[in-house]
């Protein structure tokens, strides 16, 4: 095995791959196990050279989310690129390599009552993953996304060259900002390897109210709830017990012990029917079953059209959860045999009406190669172009993102 070999020679750490070791259902040929950067890049040069296909996967925990793709040459595992290079706390930066998982990245910043203002959505998520999908929870309503708080990156292109961007800058790729450019590529144009990003301080109080509210009296609340003075950090919304025609309302307020006091009493006020502090942990997990076990949509829409994109997905016998603060909802499909191609499009066509999008995250391979993962998207020859440019020979990642790239 020619390429084997030739990565042996450069002390990678590679092997065949055997059962158990399949991607999305998959069994490629290579794994490798890369200790830095560096080791990527000759990874990827090496695979240039033999014109072979490189998948990246961290803990594995989103291998069944986007287009299912055939079998890749070689993997490129970034689990042991695993360190917290620096934490500036005066600065609120962290830079972290690729395979750090989420949760540790977390309890490393707890110690100096700063956080990355994430929510982590899948169990196990890294940091590599993180920037790759692009997933995002209650708190986006509060401090943004991904794309918002990733302030530099250290990327591996296909042909092995390195490039770095952002923030503690040594050499751009001109014309681009890579870290928003990256954010969501889904592995597709480069291999992270490191991250920079912002952090926030931990709030000293941190409070969930929830309330059980009638299906049409919820316009109208969420709408007082957002033009409120309130400042919540999440807005949350879930259909699981609409069948009595109310819909859960779980708001998050943070800041100082006397500030969440007040503006408790001012929110409990305001949602009415019988609000209380309550349990929502059931807003940092998706309404679907993972691991492809199970049809799981994201819907985005206008702030103001979330009730009735809403309604119409549950009206589709769809269990919707998630951020009425921002448009952005997740939707789980109980059965297989219920979410048609028919019923994909309806749910697509009352999305795009509203200025959205309705995309398959997770689910069976099988349902995700039959049906169109991706819907409509706009600027699709552009992000065939940048493709293009950043994997000309379309080797990394090949036929995993929107248009088959």
């Amino acid at each position: 095995m020619a390429l084997f070999d030739a990565l042996r020679e450069h002390d990678i750490d590679a092997r065949a791959a055997v059962p158990g070791d399949e991607i999305d259902g998959s069994l490629p040929r290579l794994i490798t196990l890369p200790a830095d950067t560096q080791q990527v890049s000759t990874i990827l040069r090496t695979a240039a050279a033999d014109g072979a296909t490189v998948a990246v996967a961290g803990h594995g925990t989103k291998q069944t989310w986007g287009t299912p793709t055939g079998a890749v040459d070689v993997v490129v595992n970034l689990s042991r690129i695993d360190q917290i290079v620096e934490h500036q706390p005066g600065d609120l930066i962290v830079t972290a390599q690729a395979g750090v998982p989420l949760a540790a990245l977390q309890a490393s910043l707890g110690a100096s009552t700063q956080r990355l203002a994430l929510d982590e959505m899948v169990p196990g998520t890294t940091v590599g993953g993180l920037i790759a999908t692009n997933p995002s929870g209650p708190r986006r309503l509060h401090a943004g996304t991904v794309r918002d708080l990733l302030i530099g990156l250290t990327l591996v292109r296909p042909d092995g060259t390195i490039a770095r961007a952002g923030g503690k800058v040594v050499k751009n790729v001109a014309g681009y900002d890579l870290c928003k450019l990256l954010t969501g590529s889904w592995g597709t144009l480069g291999v992270i390897t490191e991250a920079t990003f912002r952090l926030h301080p931990v709030p000293a109080a941190t409070r969930w109210l929830t309330a059980h509210v009638p299906d049409h009296d919820l316009p109208d609340l969420l709408k007082s709830v957002m033009h409120s003075q309130l400042t919540p950090s999440a807005v949350e919304v879930d259909t699981n017990d609409s069948s009595d025609g109310h819909t859960q309302v779980a708001v998050l307020l943070e800041g100082t012990p006397g500030g969440v006091d007040a503006r408790a009493r001012e929110m409990t006020r305001l949602l009415a029917h019988g609000a209380d502090q309550g349990d929502a942990g059931w807003t940092t997990h998706y309404p679907f079953r993972l691991g492809g076990t199970q049809i799981g949509l994201k819907i985005t829409c206008a702030i103001g059209a979330v009730t009735g994109v809403a309604r119409r997905a549950r009206d589709l016998g769809l269990h919707v959860r998630g951020s009425a603060g921002t448009g952005v909802l997740y939707a789980a499909v109980a059965d297989e045999a219920d979410l048609t191609s028919a019923h994909l499009q309806t749910l697509r066509a009352e999305a795009a009406r509203a200025g959205g999008s309705v995309t398959i995250v997770d689910g069976p391979r099988a349902v995700r190669a039959a049906l169109d993962v991706w819907g409509p998207v706009s600027g699709l020859r552009i992000m065939h172009r940048i493709k293009d440019e950043f994997d000309p020979d379309h080797r990394l990642q090949p036929g995993r993102f929107v248009g088959g790239i």
